[in-house]
């Protein structure tokens, strides 16, 4: 047993209630890359479109709240549910990717650092905590907790708040089918030392590739013809991230799983960056086959993308605090548990942790 560990102590998360169907899509105009119209009807484009990511619905926030409104939503949840006075936070550590948007804006708002908004909406008056943001595309609220990890192992914090928030929905290309998968939300957690336990993060594992692959996401003009080229919205290679994903994501699972010196078989839950279902179920099978084991356990990785989408860095802290409070159907965790946390994202870059709950 190792004398202290990082230990997630508390979660906390915000789903907005507006839901977006895959129905609200069938009269879009879809257009292609080359700003011509897409020849297949809207209808065949959101049914397969299903059929490839599972996604049926998605939630957007409300014209109202801004990603760092909802941050602080979860943050005060997170904070209650690990019964900690908001002062004795050392660090406040917010990933996120495109700041706070005002709706039908477009534009970008990342002054203050949306750290600083929550310390402020948290009231937090300790000048010690330091509030910052991070961008590492999708992987942002894993990385976030790496490094809250990498502080505390190093004795400069004790106690961290990592939030992962987003509202993808006001940076979309709705002429871009694409423009589907994503969706808004908010999840945090507070990490903290604590001394003679089994729980905690016991190994870590980053990587990125930023040759060809630094611009499979990207920012660009619609795909609508004689679209402002001043407007710029999100941009997927959905293909290559596909590819790119498939290929190295298992590779890096099995890297952590390696530094923990553990089995894939230890391994009690995978929560992954909900971004194509298809994709994650190919990420688990890989991870297995790399093992020689062609038959992946039922009920081994719990789902939020039908219902929620794909929200980036809210995803995976949205799914285990979900899975924590017994939210999710078919899926428990318990004390002692193994489980992964894995994601991949713009950049490209890719990490995970083993914890054990």
């Amino acid at each position: 047993m190792q004398s202290s560990r990082t230990v997630i102590t508390g979660t906390g998360s915000f789903i907005p209630p507006h839901i977006k169907t895959n129905l609200d899509f069938t009269s879009a105009e879809f257009y292609g890359e080359d700003h011509h119209p897409l020849p297949t009807p809207a209808e065949e484009i959101v049914e397969k479109f299903k059929d490839i990511t599972g996604i049926e619905e998605r939630r957007y926030a409300d014209y109202d709240l801004k990603s760092s409104d909802m941050a602080i939503i979860a943050s005060r949840i997170a904070i209650e549910d690990a019964g900690i006075d908001p002062e004795t936070i050392d660090q406040i550590i917010f990933a996120h990717n495109f700041g706070d948007i005002v709706k039908d804006s477009i534009q970008t708002d990342v002054l203050p650092a949306l750290a600083s908004r929550v310390k402020h909406g948290l009231g937090i008056r300790n000048p010690a905590c330091v509030a910052y943001d991070i961008l590492f595309g999708c992987p942002g609220w894993i990385q976030g907790v790496i490094q809250g990890h990498a502080y505390i192992t190093a004795g400069i914090a004790k106690k961290c708040l990592v939030i992962g928030s987003e509202t993808l929905s006001r940076v979309i290309d709705v002429h871009d089918r694409d423009s589907m998968i994503f969706s808004d939300g908010a999840g945090a957690c507070i990490i903290e030392t604590m001394d003679e336990t089994s729980s905690g993060i016991i190994s870590t594992s980053v990587q990125s590739h930023c040759i060809d692959e630094a611009f499979y996401l990207t920012m660009g003009k619609s795909y609508l013809p004689d679209a402002d080229p001043n407007v710029r919205y999100m941009k997927m290679k959905g293909r290559k991230v596909y590819e790119y994903a498939i290929k190295h994501v298992p590779q890096a699972m099995k890297d952590c799983l390696d530094k923990a010196g553990l089995h894939v078989t230890d391994v009690k839950k995978f929560f992954l960056h909900q971004a194509n279902e298809k994709m994650d179920e190919g990420f688990v099978k890989a991870l297995y086959r790399l093992y020689g084991i062609k038959e992946v356990p039922h009920h081994i990785m719990p789902m939020s993308i039908h219902k929620l989408g794909n929200s980036s860095v809210a995803t995976i802290p949205t799914l285990y605090d979900l899975v924590k409070r017994n939210l999710l159907h078919d899926h428990t965790i318990a004390k002692g548990d193994i489980v992964m946390f894995a994601s991949v994202g713009a950049g490209m870059n890719i990490n995970a942790f083993c914890y054990r709950v």
